[in-house]
């Protein structure tokens, strides 16, 4: 006798089946499919980005799916997209290279002492270069395929590719960017595409990009706040302690986020950076720094996004690190910030 299928049961216990939430939905059947980028080879500081998709799917099976922001919108379909190991693959062969070369700037030396040294970055630059070239492709045949994408990484370089192909097809789309830092750097550490260049690579190699908001910052530097000043309004920052301030001084927290999305258009991708959280939220991530969004905060200002009609384009979440010592918790706030931006694009869509 064959037997019969099990009907999905959103209420049951979760089903570790691989996919991320335990959803049942094949990727043709989603509006919104998550791809996932296994890499963190520039890492500066903590490190375990690359394991990130794995330990958020696993977390993701002891969520419930009632959602007052975004009611029932899962039932549209949420995929998971296989996760490419050859990305993980190619993380653990340069990570080597990259740490080396990390040391060694930290210990005082340059780029340039050792013939070595640069042989190590121009291989972490070129491999940075063909996993940005993946991720284009890849969320490239989804959104030809007329679905919803969203990117889990991995380290905040992860997605360029996907910025790329997005703008190829929202020309005057902006980012909201909700991050610790403002990833203004150009070539930190050496590395072309560095974690902590993202934005910095989207401001010159994505002219599509009209718009850079970003939100929650409290960790950057000169160099990266004179870039903003010589952009021409095509980024705005949202400094963490001033927007603190201006809330104790009797701004209500609505009146911010209206104040940050009218700066948005229409198209909006987010980029959701877990450290711009606060620490508390991810003590694992690879570089957490005090102060920081509250988990609800950082939600009413994406759902505001939404309610203001905006349509999001696309989005990621990076920098959760899988972090044995801390029970799982970064990948725990991962998995549930994941889902709740799952809902929105679907809802705003």
């Amino acid at each position: 006798m064959k037997e019969e299928k099990k009907e999905y049961n959103p209420s049951d216990v979760g089903c570790n089946n691989g996919n991320y939430f335990g959803m049942p939905f094949t990727p043709e059947e989603s509006r919104l499919v998550l791809v996932s980028a296994p890499w963190g080879v520039t890492a500066s500081y903590g490190g375990g980005q690359s394991y990130a998709p794995d330990a958020i799917i696993n977390a993701s099976t002891q969520l419930d799916f009632y959602d007052p922001v975004s009611r029932d919108e899962w039932k549209k379909g949420i995929a998971t997209i296989p996760i490419d190991y050859s990305i993980q693959d190619a993380d653990s062969l340069l990570r080597s290279d990259a740490k080396k070369v990390i040391k060694y700037l930290e210990e005082g030396g340059t780029i340039f002492d050792s013939s070595m040294l640069s042989t190590r970055r121009a291989r972490v630059n070129m491999g940075s270069a063909e996993i940005n070239c993946k991720i284009y492709e890849q969320t490239s045949e989804w959104l030809n395929k007329g679905k919803l994408v969203g990117l889990v990484g991995g380290d905040h370089s992860t997605p360029l590719g996907f910025i790329k192909a997005l703008g190829e097809r929202y020309p005057g789309m902006g980012i909201l960017h909700i991050d610790a830092h403002a990833d203004l750097r150009e070539a930190y550490e050496g590395f072309r595409y560095s974690h902590a260049s993202i934005m910095y690579n989207v401001l010159k190699e994505v002219e599509a990009v009209s718009k850079i908001v970003q939100v929650g910052i409290r960790d950057y530097c000169d160099d990266e706040v004179a870039l903003v000043e010589a952009s021409e309004g095509r980024v705005v920052q949202f400094d963490d302690y001033l927007m603190a301030a201006a809330r104790f001084e009797g701004k209500s927290w609505a009146e911010q986020c209206d104040e940050i999305i009218s700066h948005l258009p229409e198209k909006v991708y987010i980029s959701f950076d877990i450290d711009g959280l606060s620490a508390d939220n991810c003590p694992g991530t690879g570089t957490p720094v005090t102060g920081g969004l509250g988990f609800n905060q950082a939600l009413y200002l994406l759902d505001r996004v939404t309610k203001s009609g905006r349509q999001i384009v696309g989005f990621d979440l990076v920098e959760v690190a899988q972090d044995d010592k801390d029970g799982e918790w970064n990948a725990n706030v991962g998995a549930r910030m994941l889902y709740k931006l799952c809902g929105l694009i679907l809802k705003s869509n």
